[in-house]
């Protein structure tokens, strides 16, 4: 591709192989319909017509007309050699006939914008690298987060770049990496106590740019909230940030406002009426909210809209993701988090790495952590506090 991005057919294309390859979905098994895809990626159904086509020919996908597509028999055959056993080293890959330099990289998700433009900064960066770059996604999910470090490191990759899942404990097999001193780079967010080359937006920032915002509107009770472990250290960030410009403008912190200690099953087709954070909207607890993730403020707008309520004028929210593919169509009020500049960041720290060998056998401390100033991007989700009648 000219401007170095992969085909979304082809990311669905992959996507579906890593399925296969990881043991996810077996020979005759029935994969997702060609609306359930649409949904995923966020696609016309003729890119994923393009896509389940391709992989009919490569023989991985047998399609039946009218009931759907199968993983095929013969996909067995295409699939890597299993992965290494868990004891044995990961520094050494199988040998393989071709000699390709693989670079890996691992996503939660590739359904989103913010995970799209991460994506497009380190295909850009790779592009003149003479490396091939392997795509594979963990579906938020830890074992096949694991499973993926596995199969890259088998099909012989050089180096890997990780979006870590969220989760309340580290994965073993990062941990792993680093003791091996494998080239790693991690992006967007890190867990406590794994020191590694890490490249992502400054999190405390962005919370002080977002509440900075909403108090110069006239707002005083703003909400933040997550769904994700605290543990993350991103997480972690951002709630200092939030504390942090409270106490710089002079306001109280009050606890109650830091909604972190919840889960929302946002395939759930009806709002739960019981959930602590539709309560919270609906008692009219905060004038303003702002969301760690792009997924929970679209929750969010859901919620306040089923009350009755508008955004903003009842209501003003800010989110630390960009939900939109261009400014022209921006809704929310959003922190910009520069992430195609991260993933080109983090691509061009590992190829430095992989051209001097002598840099992956540095000492901890001198691990570079960079951090990107995020911006703040006001559109119309934000407005002036509304005159709150006192009881």
């Amino acid at each position: 591709m000219q401007d170095g991005r992969i085909p979304i057919y082809q990311v669905i294309q992959d996507f579906i192989k890593n399925q296969i390859q990881t043991g996810i979905w077996s020979p005759g098994d029935k994969i997702f319909t060609e609306k359930e895809l649409m949904e995923k990626f966020e696609v016309s159904r003729i890119t994923v017509s393009n896509a389940l086509t391709g992989l009919t020919k490569e023989g991985w996908l047998s399609r039946i007309q009218g009931k759907g597509s199968y993983v095929h028999d013969m996909a067995l055959s295409l699939r890597n050699p299993a992965p290494p056993a868990a004891g044995s080293s990961m520094s050494a890959p199988a040998e393989q006939g071709d000699s390709r330099n693989v670079i890996g990289l691992i996503l939660p998700n590739i359904s989103d914008f913010f995970s799209m433009r991460m994506n497009k900064g380190i295909s850009k960066a790779l592009k003149q690298s003479g490396y091939n770059f392997v795509l594979m996604l963990s579906e938020n999910s830890k074992d096949r987060e694991a499973a993926a470090i596995r199969e890259l490191l088998y099909m012989g990759a050089s180096g890997l770049i990780i979006f870590p899942v969220d989760a309340e404990t580290y994965n073993e097999e990062i941990l792993r990496l680093k003791l091996e001193r494998f080239p790693l780079v991690i992006i967007d967010r890190y867990l406590t106590g794994i020191e590694t080359h890490f490249i992502g937006s400054d999190g405390v920032e962005a919370s002080r740019l977002a509440v900075n915002h909403l108090f110069e509107l006239g707002h005083r009770d703003i909400a933040i909230c997550s769904d994700v472990p605290l543990s993350t250290t991103t997480i972690e960030q951002r709630l200092s940030g939030y504390m942090k410009a409270l106490k710089e403008l002079g306001e109280m912190i009050n606890p109650a406002m830091m909604l972190t200690d919840f889960y929302v099953d946002y395939e759930r087709e009806e709002l739960d009426e019981q959930h602590p954070l539709f309560r919270y909207v609906k008692n009219g607890l905060a004038t303003a909210y702002i969301t760690l993730n792009g997924t929970m403020a679209l929750h969010l707008y859901r919620i306040v809209r089923h009350l009755g309520l508008q955004v903003p004028q009842d209501i003003s929210i800010v989110t630390f993701d960009n939900l939109s593919p261009s400014r022209e169509f921006d809704f929310f009020t959003y922190i910009d988090q520069h992430e195609e500049k991260v993933g080109r960041l983090a691509a061009e720290q590992l190829l430095e790495l992989l051209d001097d060998k002598s840099k992956i056998n540095q000492q901890e401390n001198k691990y570079r952590k960079l951090l990107i100033e995020p911006h703040l991007v006001s559109s119309v989700s934000t407005a002036a506090c509304p005159v709150r009648s006192k009881p």
